[in-house]
């Protein structure tokens, strides 16, 4: 069953339902569910699917005759000499039922045969734009797909009708691969896994989480113990470089100089390096809430849970765990879990403050949701805030804090958040929201109630 893609498979099937031409250009990062996503729209249509492979172009041309005479039902067999004589073809043998054309993994085909964009242009603004005609182009190279096929200056631009970015899931619906555990084995489990599809999967929701980490992360046989080697392997020319960022980033280090610091490699390369992996939606650039772009206190950070958990976890330590055992292994990883979580678990925060902003029932909608940092000259030293969320004048705000732990979240904490929202001295009105997995002190309890500050659970997040 496919879980949680219901809002685009909606938009898939309101193009469907569309007459006329339709063009949609769907893509995002391996792993996510793309073609997962496409395979359940195909099973309700007649559809050309076309799944792409990284070989040469003729052989691709080959396949694509063959998917043709499948999906039309042919007993003779098909083959087509050029791209331009099969999207003619198509043309030629519409009907008035809508023709549906998939074609997962375009940049494989375009990348061999770049002058396949410009065929498939001429068609549609010649052939396809009159007929009653769906087409998607599907795609897992975040970059090719926004420089080759959306940008301005790829021959199909302004051709398509819709464009989607497929996400990974929030902590709401990645937890509903897990329907029978506690809540807080949920929260853990998007700490390790995050919300790609087929990471979720991988997981057995009949076994503990502990279970799984022996037997789907640590076993040498399992699908995740290799993923992120065999992604990066797949993708990108320097593996060891990118490691080498990838582990700096997880053991602590966030600007740009701490990283190059750390692996002895000049900024400049770093830099070039650290924009591939934001092009593949694996690491992201932030800044305080609130300030500019070009802001001096720009950190890094790896946007994917499960590859700051194996990174973490897995790459410095796999001689240790191998010798240690997968189970003991386990065991050794679910001692510190909690604690690792901090940083994830303001994360999930931001992702349920998201879910209320939509749902329209926070104080205001945010202009700017994020973590903030920066000096407080009372304590003259530097301050956070794990999240701020700012409205459009930036005279109202939301301050959160998150905690993960099993104490009760004390009167000292609530303290520090009142204390830090002091530095921003332009704000009007603020709220507070506290987050903690074990709950609340007595104290903070009483002051919540009459203060008005927002206390929430992970019973309230879900």
């Amino acid at each position: 069953m496919l879980l949680g893609r219901e809002k685009e498979l909606s938009l898939l099937e309101s193009l469907y339902q569309e007459d006329g031409f339709q063009f949609l250009i769907l893509y995002g990062r391996r792993r996510v569910g793309k073609t997962r996503l496409l395979q359940e729209f195909a099973r309700k249509h007649r559809v050309i699917f076309f799944s792409a492979q990284e070989k040469n172009d003729a052989l691709n041309l080959k396949d694509f005759s063959a998917a043709v005479r499948q999906a039309l039902g042919y007993q003779a067999e098909l083959s087509f000499q050029d791209w331009e004589t099969a999207f003619t073809f198509l043309d030629d043998r519409q009907t008035d039922e809508k023709t549906v054309l998939i074609i997962d993994e375009f940049p494989y085909i375009a990348e061999d045969n770049p002058s396949v964009k410009s065929i498939l242009q001429h068609t549609i603004d010649h052939r396809f734009k009159q007929k009653n005609f769906l087409l998607i182009l599907c795609g897992s190279s975040v970059s090719f797909m926004e420089k080759e096929v959306l940008s301005a200056h790829s021959p199909l631009y302004g051709r398509s009708t819709a464009q989607l970015e497929l996400k990974p899931f929030d902590y709401l619906n990645s937890a509903r691969f897990f329907p029978d555990w506690s809540l807080e084995n949920k929260l853990l489990a998007y700490g390790i896994l995050g919300g790609i599809p087929a990471y979720l999967s991988s997981f057995s929701p009949s076994l503990s989480l502990e279970g799984n980490l022996s037997r789907n992360i640590l076993r040498e046989s399992s699908f995740l113990r290799n993923e992120t080697q065999n992604l990066l392997k797949m993708e990108l020319r320097e593996p060891s470089v990118y490691n080498s960022i990838f582990e700096a980033v997880a053991s602590g280090a966030s600007r740009l100089n701490d990283i190059a610091l750390k692996i002895r490699e000049e900024q400049s390369k770093c830099s070039r390096y650290i924009s591939t992996l934001q092009k593949m939606r694996l690491m992201e650039k932030k800044n305080p809430c609130g300030e500019k772009e070009n802001s001096r206190k720009t950190v890094y950070q790896i946007t994917d849970p499960f590859f700051c958990f194996w990174y973490h976890y897995l790459f410095r330590n796999q001689s240790y765990f191998e010798l240690l055992g997968e189970e003991d292994a386990a065991k050794e990883i679910m001692s510190s879990l909690s604690a690792y979580m901090g940083p994830l678990f303001e994360k999930i925060c931001t992702e349920y403050i998201i879910r209320r902003a939509k749902s329209r029932s926070l104080p205001f909608v945010p202009a700017h949701l994020g973590r903030w940092w920066g000096n407080n000259p009372l304590k003259k030293k530097q301050d956070d805030i794990d999240i701020l969320a700012l409205d459009q004048t930036g005279e109202r705000a939301i301050f959160c804090e998150c905690k993960f732990r099993n104490q009760l979240f004390d009167e000292k904490e609530l303290q520090n958040l009142l204390d830090a929202s002091g530095i921003l001295t332009q704000i009007a009105e603020k709220h507070y929201y506290l987050f903690s997995k074990s709950g609340f002190t007595a104290a903070v309890e009483r002051e919540a109630s009459i203060h008005g500050i927002e206390l929430i659970t992970p019973e309230k997040m879900f």
